[in-house]
């Protein structure tokens, strides 16, 4: 029972801290509660706080954000800072995978405390089964509501485990974690792999089932039936997909299709609003407009707390040093000159698919050797290009309009010519919704699942199950949305950020209209239904629309893992990116890259029950 008080006591304490775990961890404990203290209402409700708490990691390896990964690993950005700083993760920016490497322990660490959590609170509900109640004035069962809660929490970080290490990795189930603290369970029977998909698409299920549709003001940040329904949409996509844990295929798409129909029929926010596109995909990056508008389905609230820069908000100083001008970050998270490049657009505004973005010259250079980088801002690119990264004579957010690296990248030989922008708080922030005695914080939430996901995982079930020339409706309303925003000119004069007039315009050709005064030429136009004849071809817009529209939220390396194309993608990548950067001139992705190898200390540590997932046996 100690063991299993002092984790009841992390769980409670988690949701007073306002400093980093690291520094709580060190603090003497105060108002320690024994479990006995805690079988109430009131307790179980501290202890699914500390639950929650497990979503807001601060650290670099565990962020639920997943750009560490998604980003790096998938070649949409590079480490950034210099070589040597984070080897481990500089080995995996080169597709160095080892089962030793702290950045592929690090998450399995994080991801099964998460399930830790989970459990404790319904071994808690269990042990006050008989007593709980229906809250006075509620019609809603307590008991059940709260098991839904912790379900719906255990699924999520063990599909994070899937996403990660594959679908062959230990359940721990009540019955497991009251058998022991430390529950130590194998991912084989009779010699064989166990995969867990059914069971935690058990668990959304009893959550979409049990889960309130709305939540009070002070309780909007709780996943609601439809989160959880989301939820059980992408497991079951990641399933049917060519990646799936290696499994063998389970084809559920016609599941998913009309799961997505449910949700996209009946759908609303946790605080009642009818699921839709934020009108501006700006605003969804910007403090104080970005949060809880009708495209969340579920995001993890941020706050900031006194001067504390990290606090109980994963975007804080760990995340958000992107940028050395910025109170002396360290410049990690570069986008890539491949994700960049990318953005670029033809005559009808349409991305050039197959790499053929690549066949243009850069459109920003370094000017000699000088510290200066030339952005040819006449080119036509996809207005998101200036939202998702920061280019050299664009508007950096309200800061300044950046014309040379000095202060915003740290090493250029390591990390290229790009720097973060996308997570990035505005200098305006600063006190508010970003502490005051810094800027590497931000109180903006972080989108886990919004509506554009909705609709193009509902495009992709429909070229999945033969009709690809439905899905193009879907494709093109999250373009549509990207066409009605764009970054505007702006500059400095004497010390003062302002708007300015330019002969650059965005080019909605959606709309048919032309806006003024653009930071650069934007242009952006609806895919031609000829694009949607054949899977393939409905496939290679789909997936550049994925691209374009989450670049930098951690998403591109799952992505591409699950539609089975990380290996051709990802050498075809290095071979142009080592065109501007040498470390990847030996850099090479092998096919059975699948996922990430489970951490060797905890097969060690396992004695016996824990094997190595099938690709890297």
């Amino acid at each position: 029972m100690q063991m299993k008080r002092l984790f009841i006591y992390l769980a409670v304490v988690a949701m007073f801290a306002t400093t980093a775990c690291e520094d709580f961890l060190t603090i003497k404990p105060v108002n320690v509660k024994s479990e006995q203290e805690l079988l109430n209402e009131e307790g179980i409700d501290r202890i699914i706080t500390g639950m929650y708490s497990t979503l807001y990691s601060s650290s670099w390896n565990s962020s639920l954000a997943g750009w560490t990964y998604g980003d790096v690993v998938g070649g949409d950005a590079n480490k950034g800072s210099e070589s040597n700083d984070q080897p481990d993760w500089g080995a995996l920016e080169t597709f160095k995978f080892t089962g030793t490497n702290s950045y592929i322990s690090g998450p399995w660490s994080n991801q099964y405390n998460g399930v830790f959590r989970a459990n404790l609170v319904l071994d808690m509900l269990e042990k006050m089964k008989d007593e709980l109640s229906v809250k006075s004035g509620q019609e809603k069962d307590y008991y059940t509501e709260a098991e839904a809660q912790a379900k719906f929490v255990r699924a999520l970080w063990y599909f994070e485990l899937i996403k990660y290490y594959g679908a062959a990795v230990p359940w721990v189930g009540l019955e497991d974690y009251q058998a022991s603290i430390n529950p130590q369970v194998s991912n084989k029977e009779n010699g064989e792999y166990v995969y867990i998909w059914d069971n935690v698409v058990n668990d959304f299920q009893f959550a979409y089932e049990n889960l309130p549709e709305t939540w009070p003001a002070e309780s909007i940040g709780r996943p609601n039936k439809w989160a959880a329904l989301a939820y059980k949409a992408k497991v079951m996509m990641f399933q049917s997909s060519p990646y799936n844990g290696t499994s063998g295929g389970t084809d559920r798409w016609s599941e998913v299709k009309t799961t997505l129909e449910t949700i996209m029929a009946d759908g609303v926010t946790s605080d009642g609003q009818k699921y839709d596109l934020h009108p501006s995909y700006q605003e969804l990056f910007i403090a104080g407009l970005s949060d809880n508008t009708a495209e969340n389905v579920f995001e993890v609230q941020q706050t900031v707390v006194g001067t504390s820069t990290n606090g109980n908000t994963v975007w804080g100083a760990g995340q958000l040093n992107g940028l050395s001008r910025l109170n002396g970050g360290w410049g990690f998270l570069q986008p890539s000159q491949d994700l960049a490049q990318s953005f670029m657009v033809d005559a009808d505004g349409l991305p050039y698919l197959g790499g053929h973005y690549r066949d243009f010259s850069s459109v920003s250079q370094r000017v000699g050797s000088s510290t200066t980088i030339s952005t040819d801002l006449s080119v036509a690119m996809d207005p998101r290009v200036d939202i998702n990264i920061g280019r050299f004579g664009v508007p950096f957010l309200d800061w300044d309009v950046p014309t040379k690296f000095d202060g915003y990248i740290r090493d250029v030989s390591n990390g290229g010519i790009y720097f973060g922008k996308k997570h990035q708080p505005q200098q305006a922030d600063k006190g508010s919704l970003s502490v005051s005695t810094s800027s590497t914080s931000s109180a903006k939430n972080v989108h886990l699942i919004r509506y554009a996901d909705i609709l193009l995982w509902y495009a992709e079930a429909l070229i999945e199950t033969g009709t690809p020339a439905d899905a193009r409706q879907y494709v093109n309303q999250v373009r549509e949305r990207a066409a009605r925003s764009f970054v505007g000119a702006a500059e400095m004069v004497g010390g003062t950020f302002s708007p300015t007039t330019s002969a650059y315009v965005m080019d909605d050709l959606f709309a048919g209209t032309t806006g003024t005064d653009a930071a650069g030429n934007y242009r952006l136009g609806p895919w031609p239904a000829s694009q949607f004849d054949t899977e393939e071809e409905a496939f290679e817009a789909l997936r550049a629309e994925e691209r374009a529209e989450f670049a930098m939220e951690g998403r591109r390396w799952f992505n591409l893992t699950r539609w089975g194309i990380a290996a051709d993608v990802l050498n075809s990548y290095v071979d142009y990116e080592k065109n501007f950067l040498s470390k990847y001139n030996d850099a090479v992705y092998n096919e059975r890259y699948t996922c990430m190898p489970i951490p060797f200390n905890q097969i060690v540590t396992m004695d016996g029950l824990l094997f190595q997932s099938e690709n890297w046996r």
